[in-house]
C-alpha cells in the first residue's frame, strides 16, 4: 500500500513515477531488484488505463486503417520495454541506483543553467 501511495509524488513535475515507487519500496525495506520489478509491474494498469483513455478521447480521429499501425506500435513498445526492464533488474541486482540519481541531478543542473542563460529554444 505504501509503495503504491509513493506514486503520488510523481504528480510533482520532474518526479519519475517509477523512481518514486522504487524509492518507496526501498524505504519499506524491499530489495533493489524486487523494488524495480514491482515498480514496473505497478505501471502496467496505469499505462493501459492511460492508453485506453487516450484512444477513447481521440476515437473520432482514428480510422480502421489505424489499427495495424497502433498494433505494431504496441508490440514494438512492449518488446522494447520488456528488454529494458529485464536489463534494469539485472543491473540493480549488482549495482545501486546511484548512477540514476547522479544522472538526474546532473541533467537538472544543466537544464537549470540553460534556463538561467535565457535560452529561448527550450520553451518551444
Amino acid at each position: 500500500l505504501w509503495i503504491g501511495m509513493a506514486q503520488v509524488f510523481a504528480l510533482i513535475p520532474g518526479v519519475s513515477r517509477s523512481g518514486a515507487t522504487i524509492m518507496g519500496a526501498l524505504l519499506a525495506g524491499v530489495g533493489r531488484p524486487a523494488a524495480a520489478e514491482f515498480s514496473f509491474l505497478l505501471a502496467i494498469p496505469v499505462m493501459f488505463a492511460a492508453t485506453g483513455l487516450d484512444l477513447w478521447e481521440n476515437r473520432h480521429l482514428l480510422s480502421g486503417s489505424d489499427a495495424l499501425i497502433l498494433a505494431t506500435g504496441f508490440v514494438v513498445a512492449f518488446a522494447s520495454a520488456l528488454v529494458v526492464v529485464r536489463w534494469l533488474i539485472r543491473f540493480v541486482s549488482h549495482r545501486s541506483f546511484d548512477v540514476f540519481a547522479w544522472y538526474r541531478i546532473a541533467f537538472g543542473l544543466a537544464l537549470a543553467a540553460l534556463l538561467a542563460t535565457g535560452q529561448s529554444w527550450i520553451a518551444r
